[in-house]
């Protein structure tokens, strides 16, 4: 006879865990199925710098999400941001192709979910590294994110994980799922563990397994060719078990198949994520400097906005130049505004005294010196520098403008950062509705199973503001976890 639970989860990331003890508060016994070993657990969410973005109004927003004095309080300025807001942002970058109903879902739900996170003892704290500047006797947070968690990505799940364990939720690890199938109103889950096929009866099924961005054969078929020469910036185990298992039952795919978060990755990072490094091959302060391709030409604004509006695309773009590298050109002046992960252990750094020599290091040549001095010529220093906003200070009479933080690459010494495409999930994924249900190529729910997280499809199209994977994760693994152990409820053995 099968082992019995009512929900079966099948991952151990941040939506999987938020699945999990959702549904293990609804009432229901619940169990997970972790393809990694137990000290590899934690998916895409460990590799992550632990922004968050949601919904939150004002600062008494975010005050119900993270302790602040009331001096804090009122020199930290956070602006406005509604659930409107959050949706016009996904909505907008997405080229509105994104899901209303999934999005609503997403944007309206985001503050109570973190609010849960919370009372889950989750640590908060304000983002001050990141997007936060000094302005006067205030602290302008930029972006849309001011708060993140406490270690990180990896803080949240380890975290998550350990509530679990403490709520009696059984975790199985080395245990890849092979199979679902229908066994009358429930679902049998065969797993294989130390070389031995187990199954499962479950009253339903949650898959949050993640993208298939770890699976090159997937990346080429659907990403297209050269996409599996990319990076994979996190989880090795993300190779699309979710997908073949949801497509066995009939489920319909939806999203953007084409289409992944890429962003600018050091050139030099392994091939999958490092656990002890995790995010620290980031490099998204290119709207300090110049990138260029192995021709020494520029091929993106790297001023077109925040960053956090277009890290996500710029992979892609990389991907697409000769040898799939770029180089992220810095004057003095540049170097000193960098994120801390540019001197992270690991990183591949060249400097040089003048242009040329950073050019002969590069082997690029006069190319790369007289694309910085075309640029350096239509910069216009008349215009103020603040990198707090989009401040306007554009180049002028270039054919690929810098549209914002147009400053000079002039004061030496100079540096260089070899980056390449880093891909973090991939965009196209099941159908689902509101309600987190797997919906049937008939347009009809699949009853019993339900899908959060990167496994998803219909958010993300083309691009993604940042500090959403999170959010998304735990809010439609919360979804999740609760309708499956409402489902569970009416089904059990």
């Amino acid at each position: 006879m099968p082992h019995e639970v009512d929900v079966l989860v099948v991952g151990c990331g941040n939506a999987a865990l938020c699945s999990a003890l959702a549904a293990h508060q609804a009432g229901a016994t619940v169990m997970t199925l972790e393809k990694s070993p137990r000290d590899k657990r934690g998916g895409n969410g460990i590799f992550t710098g632990g922004l968050v973005r949601f919904a939150y109004g004002d600062i008494d927003g975010v005050r119900t999400v993270v302790d602040m004095t009331d001096e804090e309080a009122n020199r930290y300025d956070v602006g406005t941001y509604t659930s409107d807001d959050f949706f016009e942002d996904v909505a907008s970058l997405g080229g509105y192709r994104a899901d209303p109903d999934l999005l609503d879902t997403l944007t309206s739900s985001s503050l109570e979910t973190m609010q849960w996170l919370r009372s889950l003892g989750v640590p908060f704290a304000p983002s001050l590294g990141l997007h936060a500047f000094q302005d006067g006797d205030k602290i302008v947070f930029r972006g849309n994110a001011p708060v993140e968690v406490s270690g990180g990505g990896l803080g949240l799940v380890e975290h998550l994980a350990k509530t679990a364990e403490a709520a009696g939720i059984q975790m199985e690890y080395d245990a890849r799922a092979t199979a679902l199938t229908r066994s009358g109103e429930r679902w049998d889950v065969t797993y294989r563990q130390a070389g031995i096929e187990h199954t499962v009866s479950a009253g339903a099924v949650v898959l949050a397994s993640g993208g298939f961005e770890a699976n090159r054969r997937m990346r080429a078929q659907y990403l297209g060719p050269g996409w599996d020469l990319a990076k994979v910036r996190g989880s090795e185990f993300n190779t699309g078990d979710g997908h073949r298992l949801a497509e066995s039952v009939g489920a319909a795919m939806a999203g953007h198949w084409s289409g992944c978060h890429a962003t600018p990755w050091d050139a030099e990072a392994p091939m999958t994520g490092d656990r002890k490094l995790l995010h620290a091959f980031t490099r998204h302060s290119y709207i300090f400097g110049v990138m260029v391709n192995a021709e020494g030409v520029r091929f993106v604004d790297e001023g077109q906005d925040l960053e956090t509006h277009t890290y996500a695309k710029f992979g892609r773009e990389i991907l697409a130049q000769p040898g799939a590298i770029a180089y992220q050109i810095f004057d003095a002046d540049g170097f000193g505004r960098l994120r801390n992960e540019y001197a992270s252990r690991g990183t591949t750094h060249i400097e040089a005294p003048t242009l040329p020599e950073l050019a002969t290091k590069l082997g690029l040549g006069d190319r790369m010196v007289d694309t910085i001095e075309e640029y350096n010529a239509a910069t216009d220093s008349s215009l103020e520098f603040d990198a707090g906003k989009k401040d306007g200070k554009s180049t002028r009479g270039l054919p690929l403008p810098k549209s914002n933080w147009a400053t000079p690459v002039v004061k030496g010494p100079f540096h260089a950062y070899p980056v390449t495409c880093g891909i973090t999930f991939t965009y196209g994924g099941l159908k689902v509705d509101a309600g987190a249900n797997v919906i049937d190529e008939y347009g009809d729910q699949i009853n019993g199973l339900f899908a959060a997280g990167e496994i998803l499809g219909g958010l993300f199209y083309h691009n993604y503001p940042t500090a959403t994977g999170i959010t998304t994760g735990a809010v439609f693994g919360k979804t999740a976890g609760t309708h499956a152990a409402d489902r569970a409820s009416t089904h059990r053995a």
